[in-house]
Parts: C-alpha cells; sequence; structure tokens
C-alpha cells in the first residue's frame, strides 16, 4: 500500500527514543551551553526541547493518542526539525548533520520507496539551506555534495537491506504454515485461523467447517504407490482451492489423508461447495487409481455451534456418519448433535 506503516511497535520505540535524547541533547547544547544568546532564541530552543521530550514520553507509553499520520510525516518533520536547529545555532559541521540519519533510517525501515526518496530531497535541501547560508561557497559545495551522496547510498542500502529481509521473512512464514506436499494451510496456520474466524462470525457472516477425508487413501497407497497417493492429495487440494470460487477461506491439511476447509459459507452455500468439489476431482484424468471419492462432514456457525471446539465436534460427527453411511457423500451437521456436543 502506497502509505503502509511496516511496524508501529517499532516505528513508536524509534521516535520514543530518538526524541527523549534529542530533548535533553537539545536544551544541554542549544539553551544551557549559550545562555549568552539573544534570549528569543534560547527560549524557543528550550521550548522545543521540551517539545521533543514530551512527544517522545507520550511514543514511548502513549503511542495509540497519536494521529495515524503523524507516523508517516515523522522523517519529514524530523528532518525539517533538524534543519531549523542547525539554522537557529548557525552550525553548518558535520557532527550535527549527522543527525540526518535519524529520519532516513526510519523511512528507509518502516515506510515506502516514495517517502525514503522524499526523505534524501528534504535532507540535501535542509543542508544546502544551512550549509550555503553559513560556510564559505566551496566548502559548502563540497559538504552539500558529500551528505547528499551519502544519504542516498545509506537509504538505497537500508532499503534493499530490509526489502531482502522481508522476502526471506516471508519465505520461512510460508513453511511454518503450510503443507509443504499440497501447499495447503498446516495444523498450526487453521487452529489460528479458525480461532479467528469463529470470533468475527455471526447471522450475517457465518463460517463453515468442511471435514474431508479421502475414501480408501491406504489402498490407493498399497496398490498404486505413494506417489500416485501422493498426486491425489494435490488433486483433492487443488479441488478445494478451485471449488471456493473467491469466497475467504482456508485449505489446510490436517494430517494423512484428512482436509479441512474454512469458508464464509451459509449451510446451503457450504452444500454446494462441497458439490463443486466432487465434480472437480471427478474430472481428474491424470490419476492411474481413478478420481478418489470423499466423504464429507459440514457444520456452520452460529447454526451448528458457538464456539471453535464444539465447531469441529460436530463437523467431526458428520464426517464420521457420512463414512458410516457408506463414504462417498457429504452429511450436514444437527442441532441436537450440538447440543450433545456441547454438553
Amino acid at each position: 500500500m502506497a502509505h503502509q506503516l511496516r511496524d508501529m511497535h517499532g516505528a513508536a520505540r524509534a521516535v520514543a527514543y530518538l526524541m527523549l535524547a534529542a530533548g535533553p541533547y537539545n536544551f544541554v547544547t542549544g539553551v544551557l551551553m549559550k545562555l549568552g544568546d539573544p534570549l528569543g532564541q534560547v527560549v524557543a530552543l528550550g521550548v522545543t526541547s521540551f517539545v521533543l521530550f514530551a512527544v517522545g514520553l507520550i511514543c514511548l507509553r502513549r503511542p495509540e493518542r497519536m494521529p495515524r499520520l503523524f507516523w508517516l510525516l515523522v522523517p519529514l518533520l524530523g528532518a525539517g526539525v533538524i534543519t531549523g536547529l542547525n539554522v537557529a545555532t548557525a552550525d553548518a559541521t558535520m557532527g550535527p548533520q549527522l543527525f540526518y540519519l535519524w529520519p532516513l533510517l526510519y523511512a528507509a525501515m518502516f515506510l515506502n520507496r516514495r517517502v525514503i526518496a522524499l526523505t534524501v530531497v528534504q535532507i540535501s535541501a535542509g543542508h544546502a539551506l544551512t550549509a550555503f547560508q553559513f560556510q564559505e561557497s566551496g566548502q559548502a559545495l563540497l559538504d552539500w555534495i558529500a551528505i547528499t551522496v551519502a544519504m542516498s547510498m545509506t537509504a538505497v542500502v537500508v532499503a534493499g537491506l530490509r526489502e531482502r529481509n522481508d522476502r526471506l521473512r516471508g519465505v520461512l512464514e510460508t513453511q511454518a504454515t503450510s503443507d509443504s506436499l499440497t501447499g495447503a494451510a498446516n495444523r498450526r496456520a487453521f487452529d489460528a485461523a479458525l480461532s479467528d474466524a469463529v470470533a468475527t462470525a455471526g447471522d450475517h457472516d457465518p463460517v463453515a467447517l468442511i471435514m474431508i477425508d479421502v475414501d480408501h487413501f491406504k489402498t490407493i497407497n498399497d496398490t498404486w504407490g505413494h506417489a500416485v497417493g501422493d498426486l491425489a492429495l494435490r488433486t483433492v487440494a487443488d479441488a478445494l482451492r478451485d471449488a471456493a470460487e473467491g469466497r475467504r477461506h482456508m485449505v489446510a491439511r490436517l494430517g494423512g489423508d484428512e482436509f479441512a476447509v474454512l469458508l464464509r459459507a451459509a449451510p446451503y452455500a457450504a452444500v454446494h461447495f462441497t458439490e463443486l468439489v466432487r465434480a472437480r476431482v471427478a474430472a481428474t484424468a491424470e490419476l492411474p487409481s481413478g478420481p478418489p471419492s470423499l466423504s464429507i462432514g459440514i457444520a456452520v456457525l452460529p447454526e451448528h455451534a458457538h464456539t471453535g471446539d464444539d465447531l469441529q465436534k460436530v463437523a467431526d460427527a458428520a464426517l464420521y456418519r457420512a463414512k458410516e453411511g457408506g463414504r462417498g457423500r457429504s452429511k450436514m451437521a444437527h442441532p441436537t448433535v450440538t447440543l450433545r456436543a456441547s454438553a
């Protein structure tokens, strides 16, 4: 997203620590060490020091009180404050210019490339305003070029490392929450998704839990080999994903030949989903064993349960009835089953 903040907690801590350090530093160097300067300038620096420290405390203890726009504008505000302080103290030496690193690193760590580039431009312009005002023009030009190049290269390196880290973290998260054979979610991811789905479900946004077993899967493995068995599992997983038809869903492999689907659907839509799954599996021609049959149990919250545990119980009970009834069929949970499971 164009204006997405990547890590609210990290951003708040970064701002807080800077402000809590910058406030006292500015007070010592701009007020206590320059008491002989014009009164207006000393008072302005003192007020600035107090504001910086106060903002740091708020960001540390109550970051939620700061408007969201503040976190997006922080690097631009920070660069502006640094430029203002450098001009106010008539200090164009390289030491104070190092403070520009903070807004630059903040933008590179937490914001997008557009904001990073805008921050570099503002830092370059801010330093030019200070350098050409208080230094000889030749030295000012050299310092300005050095600062601009150094800040640009720093931004490129830090943003590149951040993006690489994001890609690696994405790979690790996928590996930690998915089944390597089918690409479906694993039990860990399913449990988390079920908890979230139950918390947000309601009469106008029901959640269907669909439990699926591949019938006689051991026979497929024993007769045709594990390679064909693996292909059968991938075929079922693909059919479950394809049949969702754009609905919010999660397909999970819970272990062996057992799958589960969380689907934002009412009972009728959930039954229609299972029919589509069967049709897609039946249309598969690449399995030497032939398309596998499926036993399916369906339960919907809040019609059949009110908690995640109860929803799993009634869906499992419906799946068991489908197997008892001869396999290769779907069964919907009954309210009476819900009452017994919850008792």
